[in-house]
């Protein structure tokens, strides 16, 4: 590790939480995305009332697990977590478009993905500025 980089380590709690979140996001991403590709017929009225055709449903499923998989593995998860994030924007996105209030769950999906991300990872936490205001302000 290059010497200018900053270590921040957490607690074994922390880790472990960030492990149980990301977990659960993999399993839903993954789960939700393998069904899609096994058995599409049921997503199929849901594709289409947000304005989907058929034929994208697997690409859309295959795009989902890719992603889950990249955020799973440590040396991509940051890149799987922004691929997560856009993926779940255009979720977001397509449910608001049709004014389906469910747009929520993927916002909260999203929010969960970088909660995971940050309680598992120290490059995510040297990042996130919250511990630089809180030192300013005791001063």
């Amino acid at each position: 590790m290059p010497q200018d980089t900053p270590v921040i380590t957490g607690s074994n709690k922390a880790l472990w939480a960030g492990w149980v979140i990301s977990a659960l996001i993999i399993l839903l991403m993954c789960g939700g995305g393998v069904m899609t590709l096994v058995n599409p017929a049921p997503m199929l009225p849901t594709f289409k009332a947000l304005g989907y055709s058929a034929h994208l449903v697997p690409v859309i499923a295959t795009l989902e697990v890719f992603c889950a998989i990249l955020y799973a593995m440590p040396p991509t998860a940051v890149l799987g977590a922004i691929l997560l994030t856009g993926y779940l924007g255009g979720a977001t996105a397509s449910h608001v478009r049709v004014g389906q209030p469910i747009f929520l769950l993927p916002v909260a999906v999203g929010v969960l993905v970088w909660l995971g991300l940050y309680l598992r990872d120290a490059r995510v936490r040297a990042l996130v500025p919250w511990r630089r205001f809180a030192a300013r302000s005791q001063s």
